[in-house]
């Protein structure tokens, strides 16, 4: 008797069919426990079921040339999760761990932006917003597959990672982020990237309120916002939405 097709995009979730049979059930990951400590308490993930999620670390947040500089923001602290990530990102990689780059990437014609968003950024309609190109290099500010919306060069990016562009705070507004992740068998997610008390917060509530696990990599994150900020953040994930851990203590239990 022959077998069955696989069919579906990702192992965890396939059926197995042929021409007169379908059978739905889905292969179970083995589970891969790794014990953490979140600060406020003992954390035990399982490794088989998580994913990580860098978020925005792009020229135009994070390289001395790209927009934020070019308005004026002292880019220095979104530089500061890159050689955290440089050292978890091939260890995550080696236990098949997921590596989702959640990038801002609008539109060229920009009909994805609405005007209450693009005000945020250019409140004159005058100064230089998102699409708009920068005065040096004429790259334009987020757009999708410009040099301002590439992930910057120190971190590397391999054939299997998975990429999903955005253009609102949290990446699960009018995104296949949640699909992907519901597709890889995912229940637990790690954060990473920039801005922490912007996306990188939005995105990690949207994925609590869908009953995600949340996990924020505490030197992994970074905000160009005032350190006020960063500590509110901190404050909130641990007391409403999840729990903050280190990318050193995770690389321990792994290791």
């Amino acid at each position: 008797m022959a077998p069955l097709n696989r069919l579906g995009s990702a192992p965890a979730n396939c059926w197995q069919v042929d021409a007169g049979e379908a059978n739905m059930v889905r292969a179970q990951a083995t589970p891969r426990p790794v014990n953490v400590d979140a600060g406020n308490k003992k954390l035990t993930l399982d490794l088989a079921r998580t994913a990580i999620i860098v978020i925005d670390m792009q020229n135009d947040f994070c390289h001395p040339e790209g927009w934020l500089a070019h308005i004026g923001v002292d880019v220095t602290p979104a530089r500061a999760p890159i050689a955290p990530l440089q050292a978890l990102l091939p260890v995550l990689r080696r236990e098949n761990v997921p590596v989702i780059w959640l990038n801002w990437g609008n539109r060229p014609d920009r009909l994805n932006l609405s005007p209450a968003l693009l005000h945020v950024y250019n409140g004159d309609g005058a100064s230089v917003g998102l699409g708009d190109p920068l005065p040096r290099s004429g790259a334009h500010v987020l757009e999708l597959g410009s040099w301002s919306a590439g992930i910057v060069d120190e971190l590397t990016i391999e054939p299997t990672d998975i990429h999903v562009a955005k253009y609102r705070m949290s990446g699960f507004v009018d995104t296949p982020l949640d699909s992907i992740l519901r597709n890889l068998g995912v229940t637990t997610v790690l954060f990473a990237g920039v801005n922490a008390d912007q996306c990188v917060l939005c995105t990690l509530q949207d994925a609590n309120f869908r009953g995600y696990d949340t996990i924020m990599l505490e030197d992994c994150s970074a905000t160009t916002s005032p350190e006020f900020c960063m500590q509110a953040t901190i404050y909130n994930v641990r007391q409403c939405f999840g729990f903050v851990i280190g990318s050193t203590g995770l690389i321990e239990g792994i290791g």
